[in-house]
């Protein structure tokens, strides 16, 4: 299953590139930087899907105390953080074609990024030198805390004045149809090709703690 995730979210992202660069018209006002919309709207969508995969995962490790469930969110939570990086990364590319500046202090902008740092924070505590139980509970309530950033970034831009376009928007009117359907096959196959990577990293996570257990 793992190798028909990667395989299937890989090929899939490569026809994508087809979609992206040869089905899906020029937008009128920014023309091919637009293009970088297609990869940046799944990232951010999947990162975000991620991290709540840690909420849930950090909630029932405290209920069962289920050292897999641990690995789980782990396994999520650095799928979630690489997604979430390479989501700035290219807003901010995206940003300067856009609004001429690298970085803006928007609140859509400034939540991800503070988020980003959320998320590394917790990718550190992994690293204490805690038996595993006790960094295991502390992962799972600062997982638990991390989460309250997530909504925060996806509701930022409708409680605070913000320039980062709203989803699915076209200058105020909807997307072209071979736009819409070409974002909708970019976030299949991201989310196939993350999916990999997060079943690939937990069967890692998984073999690791068999053998500090052996050893």
């Amino acid at each position: 299953m793992t190798s028909f995730l990667l395989g299937m979210g890989a090929l899939g992202v490569a026809l994508c590139q087809w979609l992206i660069f040869c089905y899906a018209p020029l937008e009128a006002t920014m023309g091919l930087s637009q293009k970088i919309f297609y990869c940046h709207l799944p990232l951010a969508w999947w990162g975000l899907f991620a991290f709540f995969l840690v909420f849930l995962a950090s909630i029932r490790y405290l209920w069962k105390r289920e050292p897999r469930v641990a690995a789980f969110a782990l396994a999520c939570g650095e799928v979630g953080e690489l997604l979430a990086v390479l989501t700035v990364g290219t807003g901010m590319i995206w940003g300067k074609a856009a609004w001429g500046v690298w970085w803006t202090w928007d609140p859509r902008l400034t939540t991800a990024l503070v988020l980003c740092f959320i998320y590394a924070g917790w990718l550190l505590l992994h690293r204490l030198d805690l038996a595993f139980a006790r960094r295991a509970l502390l992962c799972a309530v600062t997982g638990i805390i991390a989460f309250l950033d997530v909504p925060l970034v996806f509701v930022s831009s409708r409680i605070w004045r913000s320039i980062h376009p709203a989803v699915f928007t076209q200058s105020g009117a909807g997307l072209a149809f071979e736009m819409l359907g070409t974002v909708l096959a970019c976030i299949v196959c991201v989310g196939l090709f993350c999916a990999g990577l997060i079943r690939l990293r937990y069967q890692q996570l998984k073999i690791s703690t068999r053998l500090d257990d052996l050893l």
